[in-house]
């Protein structure tokens, strides 16, 4: 475990005061009791050679015989404590955040996220631009009212050529990466356990974000979560690293935090379809593969002809897991703003810890590998964004040219 000061000042600089003395003084015990328990074995082991002389000389051993009891009568009390103790420490770590990597801006809010390139121009108009909802229902390929009467709000039933245009996004994006960009692509279960969402850092403290099944299984809130988890507790070959995955699932999510916000259209859904990239690299080559990562992800705008920008996310706007975070923020005419469409970040060990995904170094010691994880692109969010940035005034609007082969040209 690191100097607490090192992550007390880690961790202000996210903003958090969080209170570490109870994890260390925790930690200090448990060590205590771990030597306590190596010094009684290593005596018993010690005494049971000597209770063996005796009784081979034929002298009494009953003193020391009993002595030895009292040893093993502790060394039963201290399994328990040990158990308690780890549990404890276990709740405790699991609610702690990552540390932020030193090259990441120090900052309060999104207010203080650094831009760090713009790619392509805004589109300009010569009348007033719509929202993708007013385009999409006019359009009679996007049918909110009708959802709403099915499931409720924050969703939506994409019709007609929308129906076609959003698969037509995701076959895209996943021939992108596996053709181009050297991903293997998966289809993962879309339900999974709760030690899945554990070692990706949703749970415990996201629980509320999350749908979960009468028989205790969660739907996926994204991909990264069973792909993260499908080397669980296995070590790695160190050639085989990096291990580049790409999948399409859809993504289910209770947005909890977020009641008022982006209620209308399809910015912010319970169900929503998203194209993602995971990585497992070594610690040495970490930050390439996210800035490769990155991208990738950035290819699929610009194939598209989307007028993007990437920013550095500040300390106080990281996520959970995250040490580093690109966040790809797409041009939204209708809005008049940048919304996010893609957050690529390196975790480093902070989700390998949880689960247990290691290689073996040249040393021959397993080392933890350093995960990454990124959309590739939300694929709801793309189908936004070519709506309003090839609107036309007429009410409707272009198909990008690498779309066109997937729609029947």
């Amino acid at each position: 475990m690191e100097d607490k000061e090192t992550i007390q000042a880690m961790l202000l600089k996210r903003g958090m005061a969080f209170d570490l003395n109870p994890l260390f003084e925790l930690d200090t015990r448990r060590k205590l009791l771990q030597k306590e328990y190596d010094d009684l074995r290593a005596r018993q082991n010690e005494v049971s050679k000597e209770v063996q002389a005796l009784k081979k000389a034929g002298k009494d051993a009953s003193g020391i015989i009993a002595d030895m009891q009292k040893v093993a009568a502790r060394l039963k009390e201290i399994g328990p404590e040990q158990t308690e103790i780890e549990k404890k420490l276990d709740n405790l770590c699991l609610l702690i955040p990552n540390t932020p990597h030193l090259s990441v801006p120090v900052g309060k809010s999104s207010e203080e996220n650094r831009v760090e390139r713009t790619w392509g121009e805004k589109p300009k108009f010569d009348f007033t631009p719509k929202d993708h909802s007013e385009i999409g229902e006019k359009l009679g390929i996007l049918d909110f009212e009708r959802a709403a009467k099915m499931s409720g709000s924050r969703f939506v039933i994409y019709k007609g050529a929308g129906a076609k245009l959003e698969r037509a996004l995701i076959n895209f994006m996943l021939d992108l990466h596996t053709k181009e960009n050297g991903y293997t692509e998966i289809l993962p279960p879309f339900m999974v356990n709760p030690l899945a969402l554990i070692g990706t850092g949703q749970l415990p403290k996201f629980e509320e974000d999350l749908f979960k099944t009468t028989e205790g299984h969660y739907l996926v809130p994204t991909a990264e979560v069973p792909l993260t988890n499908i080397y669980r507790d296995e070590i790695l070959k160190e050639g085989d690293l990096p291990i580049s995955l790409t999948a399409y699932t859809p993504c289910f999510r209770a947005e909890a935090g977020s009641y008022g916000k982006d209620v209308k259209g399809l910015i912010r859904q319970h169900q929503f379809n998203k194209v993602e990239l995971v990585k497992f690299a070594h610690p040495e080559n970490s930050y390439t593969a996210l800035e490769k990562l990155t991208g990738d992800a950035e290819k699929v705008l610009q194939k598209l002809g989307l007028h993007y920008r990437v920013v550095s996310l500040c300390t106080g706007d990281l996520g959970f897991s995250a040490s580093k975070t690109y966040d790809i923020e797409v041009w939204l005419p209708g809005q008049n703003a940048y919304r996010e469409i893609s957050s690529c970040s390196n975790c480093e060990a902070f989700q390998a810890r949880r689960t247990n995904i290691r290689f073996k170094g040249k040393d021959g010691k397993p080392k933890f590998v350093h995960t990454l994880n990124g959309s590739g692109l939300a694929v709801g969010r793309t189908f936004v964004a070519i709506l309003e940035q090839f609107q036309k005034a007429d009410g409707t609007f272009e198909i990008p040219k690498v779309l066109q082969s997937y729609l029947g040209n």
